[in-house]
């Protein structure tokens, strides 16, 4: 069906991209999110298109979700041709970052390895940025079973998150996700400091007490994910929708959106779920394009871009609404 009336003009863009057959769910005057599986909406778009890739598709877990996630044993299988699309679509400098967590060999409290797995196949397919890990210190103990019952596990509370490039230099800059000085640093600039070998053999220079406006982060990024009364959620309960039980956290994306891209430049979420990326591509304004299949989630995910209870036809293009 065609979509010249499923979305603003302002977006005839996403027509060059290949996607003029098809009708998006819905639209803001900076994206769309489509119902169609992310291999046809990837395979649709020319090659050397996409600035950034950031996903969290469904994990393999040793129970079956209500999201329709993998088994281990065919996991990398079924999750390696989407990345391969990934990969053609993905500009010379453009990024790959996935979010994905670990989990356990069914029965067991031995951990499985398909998530290093998978980054070592995807390694052979992009070049390995590098990896971070995202603590949440809000995460439930789990499973259960080890954790609090038999009491031989601790809690799971860090996912990977792999950031991959097309080539061995993806458009990147650390000055824009500096963090606020600690307080020890605020006082050694004030103060100055006085250049010495450390113990461990390190020469600090006094460009050590240079003021750069901030620290560089670490690859160790704590964020809880406490939505528990956020807007979208009220917005599900009110409405009698089922919201999308495993949503990463906006500040994660918009932290790699600051890091790896610059406003207009096009950020697609293959498994785009309940859309968090999609609504903190709007907010920063960086061009967005999602796929989910799922229709109660894509419906639920309209809340992310309202600003009232009510939905703002100027602010957001809802299609037929038999998504």
């Amino acid at each position: 069906m065609p979509i010249r009336n499923g979305y603003d003009r302002a977006l005839s863009w996403i027509d060059e991209l290949g996607l003029d057959a098809y009708t998006p769910a819905y639209s803001t005057p900076t994206g769309a999110i489509f119902k169609i599986d992310a291999i046809e909406m990837l395979g649709s778009m020319p090659g050397d298109s996409v600035d950034l890739v950031m996903t969290s598709p469904p994990f393999a877990l040793s129970r079956q979700k209500e999201y329709g996630n993998e088994p281990i044993e065919r996991y990398l299988e079924w999750f390696m041709p989407f990345c391969r699309e990934i990969h053609r679509v993905l500009k010379p400098r453009g990024s790959f970052v996935l979010d994905i967590g670990g989990s356990w060999v069914p029965g067991t409290a031995v951990r499985s390895v398909y998530h290093f797995e998978l980054a070592v196949k995807l390694a052979r397919e992009f070049k390995l940025a590098q990896e971070f890990y995202w603590y949440n210190p809000a995460r439930l103990p789990s499973p259960a079973e080890w954790v609090t019952v038999r009491r031989i596990r601790v809690k799971d509370a860090v996912n990977m998150v792999w950031w991959f490039g097309k080539t061995d230099d993806p458009k990147a800059d650390n000055r824009k996700i500096l963090q606020p000085y600690s307080d020890s640093m605020k006082t050694l600039l004030e103060k100055g400091y006085k250049t010495k070998k450390r113990p461990s053999g390190h020469e600090i220079s006094e460009n050590f007490a240079r003021d750069n406006g901030g620290s560089i982060p670490p690859n160790l990024i704590q964020i809880a994910n406490t939505e528990s009364n956020s807007f979208y959620l009220r917005a599900c309960r009110e409405r009698g929708i089922n919201p999308h039980p495993a949503r990463y956290p906006e500040t994660l994306v918009k932290f790699f959106l600051n890091f790896l891209t610059d406003p207009d430049d096009l950020v697609v979420d293959p498994f785009g779920g309940s859309n968090v990326t999609g609504a903190a591509c709007d907010a920063m304004g960086r061009r967005w394009l999602a796929s989910e299949l799922v229709s109660e989630y894509i419906e639920g995910s309209i809340a992310r871009f309202e600003t009232t209870p009510l939905l703002d036809p100027t602010r957001t293009k809802v299609a037929d609404p038999g998504i």
